[in-house]
């Protein structure tokens, strides 16, 4: 497989944690998978980018989101929600990414179409495992020598 042929995978991170921020950037880093990290804040910052307002109206449509729902503003959950109702976003492949263990969640979760439920803390072994599994949504993953 060619890399050179292959456009990286657009991917936003809704995350309001620094540390799992930074700890997302490493696992991507480390990962074979090809792309394009947007981190977003808050569920605010994260509804605006997905109906491409203000500063977004220019962003291309993410392939992949990898959303934690306990979030400032507006809650990953409403943002869950919006995007499962929305004819362009409801195909959209979620990761939810949360410290949330709780029974009504992760079946809202799952009720809702994610493509993946992951209960924080990840360790950075774990959560590079985690982002190579990309490949089972239909990306393609490229060899440590090729990234």
């Amino acid at each position: 497989m060619n890399s050179k042929n292959m456009r990286p995978i657009e991917i936003v991170l809704v995350e309001d944690n620094p540390g799992d921020i930074v700890l997302t950037q490493e696992a991507f880093s480390e990962a074979k998978v090809l792309n394009n990290l947007k981190v977003l804040r808050d569920g605010e910052e994260a509804l605006a980018y997905l109906n491409k307002e203000g500063q977004y109206q220019d962003m291309k449509k993410p392939d992949l989101i990898f959303l934690d729902l306990n979030l400032p503003k507006v809650d990953g959950r409403e943002v869950l929600e919006f995007m499962k109702s929305s004819e362009h976003l409801k195909d959209l492949p979620v990761v939810v990414l949360t410290g949330s263990d709780a029974d009504h969640d992760i079946l809202k979760a799952y009720d809702l179409n994610v493509n993946s439920y992951m209960v924080k803390p990840l360790n950075l072994e774990q959560f590079v495992n985690v982002i190579n599994s990309v490949e089972s949504f239909g990306f393609s993953v490229v060899s440590t020598s090729d990234g």
